[in-house]
This record gives structure tokens, C-alpha cells and sequence, in this order.
């Protein structure tokens, strides 16, 4: 039997902690380029400006993070913003991610190891499915 490669990615629209918890040095953050700043200044520029940044820059930050689910089997994306089911959409329309199970979860703020436990129990759940 092939090992599933399981992936926790709890995530805002700001930033995704990558939660690997076979491979630790696959925990990391990707985060937003479209920051306080960034918006401030693209505002200077008029309204349709700012918006275009911001889509450029989401638009970025959402293939960084699906570069990375390429390598997985199984995905959990969790957090407290709609950013998860904004790249699930993205996700679902794209065939390289046709094979990979993506399971969509809210969730509140949460300290890093309540993160790691929850993709824990998480992915402990779906082997006894």
C-alpha cells in the first residue's frame, strides 16, 4: 500500500501555515504579498488600482500555496476566513488536483500546537473511515 502524504493547511487571506506532521521541515508559513501597505498604496492610484493588486497578489499567494498541495495526497484546508473555500473553488476547477482528496473545515484562531492537533485528529479520523 502507497503511504498518503497528508497535508493541514490552516490559512487567512493573509497567511497559510503549512502543517506536515510526517515531515516537519515541510511546516512552514506562505504568506500574502497583499498587506496594509501594499493596499494603502494601490489605493493612492484609485479604487479599480487597488482592487487589481489585490487580485494579482491573492492570485499569487493561492499558487504558492498550491504548489505546495501538488506533493499530497490528502488536504485539509482549516481556518477562520472564507480564504479556504476561495482556494478550494480554484482548486476544483483545476484537473492537476483532480486525485487529491481536499477536505474544506472552519475553524477559530489557534495556538500552533492546537493546529497540529487538529490536523492530527483530523487525518487520524479519515484512516478509520
Amino acid at each position: 500500500m502507497k503511504i498518503q502524504k497528508n497535508l493541514g493547511i490552516y490559512m487567512s487571506h493573509a497567511e497559510a501555515n503549512l502543517i506536515d506532521l510526517n515531515d516537519s521541515k515541510n511546516c512552514r508559513s506562505i504568506v500574502s504579498q497583499f498587506t496594509f501597505d501594499t493596499k494603502e498604496e494601490a489605493l493612492q492610484k484609485g479604487e479599480s488600482s487597488m482592487h487589481n493588486k489585490e487580485q494579482e497578489l491573492t492570485k499569487a499567494y493561492y499558487k504558492s500555496i498550491s504548489d505546495a498541495i501538488l506533493n499530497y495526497n490528502n488536504v485539509l484546508l482549516f481556518g477562520p476566513t472564507d480564504a479556504k473555500k476561495e482556494l478550494y473553488n480554484l482548486l476544483k476547477k483545476d484537473l492537476h488536483f483532480k486525485a487529491i482528496n481536499i477536505d474544506v473545515e472552519s475553524a477559530d484562531n489557534m495556538s500552533k500546537p492546537e493546529k497540529e492537533a487538529y490536523v492530527k485528529k483530523h487525518f487520524e479520523l479519515l484512516v478509520k473511515h
